[in-house]
């Protein structure tokens, strides 16, 4: 009976966390001034960098909440606070960089690469502060 209980609580986190991925991607590209999803089909590379930093960046400490936390409204909370973290990096990127929506439209990888890399670095820093 152990190994059901193990894969009902792998099953648990597993989907909640796929399902926390899906809600703060399509919530973050709704506070983004451009369609990251179709500049992604449409080959721009800076939108790709961008969302992707940001997906690692949000999976990362949502992984360390799964890990450390000791139930799933403790793993809900947690999630939110990396999902809070990476809203918070985004508006520090974008008051540095108030034209970060329209280079990331034009394809500047410069700009791609360095929200990717901030939101990134956030989610590390982010995962490491979970540990408690």
């Amino acid at each position: 009976m152990h190994i059901l209980d193990a894969l009902l609580a792998f099953s648990a986190y597993f989907f909640i966390g796929v399902a926390m991925v899906v809600v703060f991607l399509f919530i973050y590209t709704k506070v983004t001034p451009h369609d990251e999803w179709q500049l992604i089909k449409d080959d721009n590379a800076a939108a790709a960098l961008a969302v992707s930093g940001t997906l690692l960046g949000f999976v990362i400490p949502l992984s360390s909440a799964a890990i450390n936390s000791v139930g799933i409204l403790d793993y809900f909370i947690w999630g939110g606070v990396a999902f809070v973290v990476q809203l918070l990096i985004y508006a520090g990127v974008r008051l540095y960089m108030p034209t970060l929506g329209e280079k990331i439209a034009n394809n500047s990888i410069a700009a791609g690469a360095f929200m990717g890399v901030f939101a990134l670095a956030g989610g590390i820093l982010n995962a490491a502060c979970m540990t408690w």
